[in-house]
């Protein structure tokens, strides 16, 4: 996870989710925050329309949070930017229900928030979350307090709409591809593709398991391709293994599919 607490300029959060998406494993999500001169919802919106790359590797909160001050130094709660909170929150959700659980809801409470700065009434919370740009709100409910009401990526892509998805597709990338660091030297032939079917299908199985992915057996849940058609003789002759896994995430939506690629057949 990537945040920049109060450095909310449209440019900023642009630039933040271009290196999240150029790393070389573009293993990082970015959680942003608006400037605090955006202050209400018209302003929001403005912020929201200006930005020029968005991309599914980010998230943007909207509004500002009230907390008490660590200093002491204020009676009055101060202003703060959400994305330090919701860092925490994501951790905190992580640690509970996995990644693949959408940080939001009635359990997403933000810890240490006194208020918001702003209050958004539920049609303009309907316009910053149902727009191609998305914008995640936190709202004060009666009955469960400050939470963060919205789990969707400033992205357009159907298949990485929400947060929990993307963050379950690096995941996944990561985990292979450490994983597999062991296929370096060794032969780049069907041996090999059959022993990395097993033992990243070993590890999908245990992730259908914990309920990371929809489907009610692993058939419907996830695949893992490892093959002559992923890997062809130029990739060999250039010492490179392909993997394939896609997996059904449990917001509504065909198989993603992810592509790890690492070296194999190296002799030196």
């Amino acid at each position: 996870l990537i945040a920049m607490p109060g450095i909310g300029s449209e440019p900023v959060v642009d630039a933040a989710m271009n290196y999240c998406v150029n790393r070389p494993l573009s293993d990082c999500f970015f959680i942003g925050d608006m400037d605090i001169a955006t202050d209400t919802y018209t302003e929001a919106v403005t912020f929201r329309d200006t930005l020029n790359n968005p991309n599914s590797y980010g998230a943007v909160y909207f509004p500002w949070i009230y907390m008490l001050d660590p200093t002491g130094r204020s009676e009055e709660p101060i202003a703060a930017p959400p994305s330090g909170f919701i860092a925490g929150l994501y951790s905190r959700i992580d640690g509970r229900r996995g990644v693949w659980k959408t940080p939001a809801g009635t359990e997403a409470i933000v810890a240490g928030a006194t208020g918001l700065v702003t209050h958004l009434t539920d049609v303009q919370h309907g316009d910053l979350n149902n727009h191609p740009k998305s914008v995640c709100v936190i709202r004060r409910f009666p009955t469960t307090g400050i939470v963060a009401w919205g789990g969707r990526t400033v992205s357009s892509d159907p298949s990485y709409g929400y947060i929990a998805v993307r963050r379950t597709a690096i995941m996944l990338r990561v985990s292979i591809y450490n994983g597999i660091q062991w296929a370096v030297f060794e032969p780049n032939d069907e041996p090999l593709w059959a022993q990395l079917r097993l033992n990243i299908g070993t590890f999908m199985n245990t992730l259908f398991r914990q309920g990371a992915f929809q489907g009610a057996t692993p058939d419907q849940a996830y695949f893992v391709k490892c093959d002559g058609e992923t890997t062809t003789q130029a990739d060999i002759d250039l010492g490179i293994v392909n993997v394939l896994v896609g997996f059904a995430p449990l917001k509504p939506a065909e198989f993603v599919v992810v592509k790890i690629s690492q070296l194999a057949g190296q002799t030196a």
